[in-house]
């Protein structure tokens, strides 16, 4: 698992890196998976992307998801960057527990020398067990406190 998980991350990291002029958008979208309620605290990763760390759910203490959209919620993400700092409760699609799936699409465009743009669209999916890949697809949010441990 832990060599998908390193094709996955390499992968994720090739989509989103840009030449000087080129754009690039990614977008981790979670299909599937299991339900999940859990509290923690939202940080913004170096890609743009967030994470929820200090997770807690009705079992205690849990690992840090990365937050990503679920097949048919595409604005929830936007929101959640006005909590960075904050605790939230979020309820969503966990990936890693049971039958997920995982969708990455990528969308880059490329300035062309005659002025043109040229752009390409990436797909690429995983499922099943996906141990060691903690994503969770964020249906609903709710800020829990403004700060966070």
């Amino acid at each position: 698992m832990k060599l998908g998980f390193l094709c996955f991350a390499t992968l994720l990291a090739a989509g989103m890196a840009t030449a000087q002029d080129a754009k690039s958008k990614s977008r981790v979208i979670v299909e599937d998976g299991k339900d999940v309620t859990v509290t923690g605290c939202v940080q913004k990763n170096a890609d743009g992307g967030f994470t929820l760390t200090n997770v807690a759910g009705k079992n205690g203490y849990e690992a840090s998801y990365i937050l990503a959209q679920l097949r048919d919620k595409d604005d929830e993400l936007e929101d959640i960057g006005d909590h960075v700092g904050h605790r939230l409760e979020i309820s969503g699609k966990a990936a890693n527990r049971g039958d997920g799936k995982i969708r990455l699409e990528t969308t880059t465009e490329v300035k062309k020398a005659d002025g043109g743009t040229a752009k390409t669209e990436t797909k690429s999916e995983m499922k099943g067990d996906l141990d060691g890949l903690p994503f969770l697809g964020v249906g609903d949010a709710r800020m829990i406190a403004k700060v966070c441990p």
